[in-house]
């Protein structure tokens, strides 16, 4: 058995970022885009008033008076030049006429007729110098598109983007014992859920999630379903990749000429966990146990996702919490344990589950967190810091 870390190790070198594509602003959010988008024009585009008032020019002090001679708006310059004892009336964001140095609001003043009288004064000019936000030739870095970058990326007048085109993957559940939600199971069966909480995350990192057919235990049936899977960039099998007689996938697998990587983790739950590559396609083989398959998914597929997208962020990173509870030793493999985690001062409290058995999904649906217990983990006492992930 090989360790969890090395085990991402491999997964990740079995993948390469997928193509990329051009896209409108507008179906780019939670996209990977590759290349710095540069700014063509500056923000703001021209000295702008940050508030409703009167543009005028010097330091008037209280008292001085102005003749009103125009009025400025968002979108509606005033085309004419403010002189000495002039003003414009002017509204937010429009642009500062030529020769005003400042922009008294409106508060700061009374009128009378077409004049107007400074009865405070302040400081400030309440104007937004061109180019504050950015400058044409200012770069946004590659990242992964967030909304406010997709607002920023829109002030640089930037209708469209390059990113990564969103990566498929075939999710294959294997297995006799298995049908779909909403069919009638004999007595010995069950229902297949794991593909349900893995496409959800795959969609949610900007995956593709593909349902294929569930492979029955038959070598000729399973090669079928991983053939018509050949076309994803990502084929994740679940199930199967035990020891068992009936867990097919890797010797079904080596027959289709599959390179493996490794085999079996020092890891609970997810022994059993497998990867290579197929056909030039890299493969990831989850264990069948419900939770066992959603953790693995959160540390080796999630991973290879964010990889295939070409995002820097592959990797979980681990957070530090306060543990609730005594734990003892952990044995020769690394031990995710479901917990829930609460705010508190400092670091936050985890408490690890009593239940830890991977079939238990209520269990999962309860945690909002993964305590880490490395291998030959020390016993911990309550009140120490300890490693984990969230959910």
């Amino acid at each position: 058995m090989i360790s969890v870390e090395q085990a991402l190790t491999q997964c990740l070198a079995l993948v390469n970022p997928v193509s990329t594509e051009t896209l409108a602003l507008r179906h780019a959010h939670g996209r990977m885009m590759t290349t710095p988008a540069t700014a063509r024009r500056d923000q703001p585009p021209f000295a702008a008033s940050a508030m409703d008032g009167y543009a005028v020019a010097g330091d008037p002090t209280p008292g001085t008076r102005f003749a009103v001679v125009g009025e400025a708006g968002a979108g509606h310059a005033f085309d004419g030049t403010v002189g000495p004892a002039q003003a414009v009336r002017i509204f937010t964001g429009a642009p500062v006429p030529a020769g005003a140095t400042r922009v008294i609001i409106q508060e700061d003043i009374t009128r009378d007729g077409t004049q107007i009288i400074v009865t405070s004064a302040d400081a400030a000019t309440n104007i937004r110098p061109q180019g504050q936000d950015f400058r044409v030739g200012d770069s946004l870095p590659p990242r992964r598109l967030t909304a406010y970058d997709l607002a920023l990326l829109a002030a640089m007048n930037l209708g469209s983007v390059t990113v990564t085109r969103r990566p498929t993957v075939a999710l294959i559940a294997t297995g006799d014992e298995l049908v779909m939600p909403g069919e009638t199971p004999s007595p010995s069966q069950i229902i297949a859920s794991n593909t349900f909480a893995l496409a959800a995350l795959i969609e949610a990192e900007g995956g593709i999630a593909r349902l294929m057919p569930i492979a029955r235990d038959t070598s000729a049936d399973l090669r079928a379903v991983l053939t018509l899977a050949l076309d994803a960039d990502l084929i994740v099998t679940i199930g199967g990749a035990s020891v068992g007689d009936h867990d097919l996938v890797a010797s079904v697998t080596a027959e289709m000429g599959m390179e493996r990587a490794f085999w079996r983790i020092a890891m609970r739950p997810g022994k059993p966990l497998m990867a290579g590559r197929l056909a030039s396609k890299p493969v990831l083989g989850l264990p069948g146990n419900p939770v066992s398959s959603i953790v693995c998914g959160h540390l080796f597929l999630l991973p290879m996702l964010r990889a295939l997208q070409g995002r820097p962020d592959v990797a979980p990173l681990p957070q530090r919490a306060r543990l609730t509870c005594d734990l003892p030793p952990n044995g020769p493999r690394a031990h995710y344990m479901r917990a829930t985690l609460t705010p508190a001062d400092g670091l936050p409290d985890i408490a690890p589950f009593a239940a830890q058995d991977s079939h238990l999904l209520r269990v999962l649906t309860e945690a909002n967190a993964l305590l880490i217990r490395p291998v030959a983990d020390p016993a911990r006492q309550a009140g120490e810091a300890i490693s984990y992930l969230p959910l």
